[in-house]
């Protein structure tokens, strides 16, 4: 046993305020809330079902993840949001066409009660979508300071003793860090000219961290993983994590990589396509926004595979990725993979991934998990970047000039060593060499 840190208690009521309430918004409010009427399982979250080994295999000590730390309850949760569209939580989740009617009548009452505020939207980012639920402002920087007022207003309407934001709205067009983005001065000031270089999404980050509110970021805009928002993270001593949710294809592909690497499989090619048609997949439809999502997947097989290390095996991989808006498919997203790969003396073989996932489905978990989560961080005195939460997202952030951990595995021992960690409990090796000694 170690010192375990000191985590404020989870008392009172923690809202959760959500970028956008589209498909995944409203799948995960619709989930808890069937969760706590008891309707439903919280399957897929890692925080309600997962289980995590404590000490040796022989002591037997599993606890589940929600009973070994301090989370906040299900209970407990105020949900609020901000959408361009003005539809309340049940007719977005309707329009959304992720889940059944007959699963949404008996929670109409609730999700009628939340209904989004203005969002700060700006067609020049995102420009397959138009909303008329939107802010007004002179400068970048008002309409975040107007984004700070609802989270004031949210968290006294709702007697919140602590809040999370998560963003879960649209893939942004393609943007690289820049001057604006290189410290917390230089990100104001671009925010008081109206730089193009700040996305609505850096408004809600920024909005955030001011208000001492953590933020996890579940696309792959850039939003937090620039010096600008490092900093201040640092400075309000907030955490903050991303990016963009790992749900389908990539979560298929950092469980698939690792595999043949372990077994020094060789591999020349793996091409990825999928077919969307809900909002996303009408965002992704602009080349630009695709273009964001795509360093995203792209940049996953490079750094589990390490072709530095072994050029005999994924020195020369070819590696494609589409993404093809299919309206009649809605939410229901099916990502198609082939790989080309290569055993004993090269002799060629084949792997065929058809995943006909949910989108909305995989995602929604991600959120509650997300949620809670750097709500424990933040109890427990930490701050800026949670790479220990890598384990949700497809570009994990981390310290600058460290490469990123995208192995699943990886992943998963980081995620529950770091709570290990918190609660005072040894890390697990699995050398388990005293079991033969």
């Amino acid at each position: 046993m170690t010192q375990p840190r000191a985590i404020a208690p989870a008392e009172g009521r923690l809202g959760v305020l959500l970028a956008g309430l589209g498909a995944v918004a409203t799948t995960f409010i619709a989930g808890v809330e069937s969760v706590r009427r008891g309707s439903s399982k919280p399957i897929g979250s890692v925080t309600q079902l997962g289980h995590i080994r404590l000490g040796r295999r022989t002591d037997n000590r599993q606890p589940r993840i929600k009973d070994f730390v301090p989370l906040a309850g299900l209970e407990d949760i105020e949900f609020g949001a901000w959408d361009p569209i003005p539809d309340d939580a049940y007719d977005s989740a309707l329009n959304a066409g992720v889940l059944e009617r007959r699963d949404l009548e008996p929670l109409e009452d609730f999700l009628r009660g939340i209904v989004p505020m203005p969002a700060v939207f700006d067609r020049n980012y995102v420009r397959r979508l138009d909303g008329t639920n939107v802010k007004t402002g002179r400068t970048k920087r008002e309409l975040a300071e107007a984004l700070r007022e609802d989270i004031r207003r949210f968290r006294e309407e709702h007697r919140c003793t602590r809040m999370v934001l998560v963003w879960c709205g649209s893939t942004e067009i393609y943007l690289q860090p820049s001057e604006a983005h290189s410290s917390l001065a230089a990100f104001e000031a671009a925010m008081d000219r109206n730089d193009p270089a700040i996305a609505p999404s850096m408004l809600y980050a920024w909005a955030a961290l001011q208000e001492g509110v953590p933020f996890a970021n579940g696309a792959p805009n850039l939003t937090v993983d620039i010096p600008a928002m490092r900093e201040l993270a640092r400075e309000r001593e907030v955490p903050i994590a991303g990016k963009d949710f790992k749900t389908g294809q990539t979560l298929m592909k950092t469980i698939i990589a690792p595999g043949l690497k372990a077994r020094a499989l060789g591999l020349s090619g793996w091409f990825s396509t999928n077919i969307l048609g809900n909002r996303d997949g009408a965002v992704l439809d602009d080349p630009d926004s695709f273009k964001t999502k795509e360093e995203s997947k792209l940049g996953v097989l490079e750094y589990i595979l390490q072709p530095d290390l072994y050029p005999d095996l994924y020195g020369n991989v070819y590696h494609k990725v589409r993404i093809n808006y299919y309206p009649p498919r809605g939410d229901n997203k099916e990502g198609w993979d082939n790989l080309d790969i290569y055993g004993w003396m090269g002799y060629p073989m084949q792997i065929k991934v058809d995943f006909l996932c949910r989108d909305s489905i995989l995602a929604a978990p991600i959120v509650l998990d997300l949620a809670l989560l750097l709500d424990l961080a933040a109890r427990a005195g930490l701050s800026g970047t949670q790479e220990w939460l890598s384990f949700f997202f497809k570009t994990p952030m981390t310290a600058p000039g460290l490469y990123p951990e995208h192995d699943l595995f990886i992943q998963q021992m980081k995620l529950k060593n770091t709570l290990r960690f918190l609660m005072g409990e040894e890390q697990i090796t699995h050398l388990g060499m005293e079991y033969y000694e």
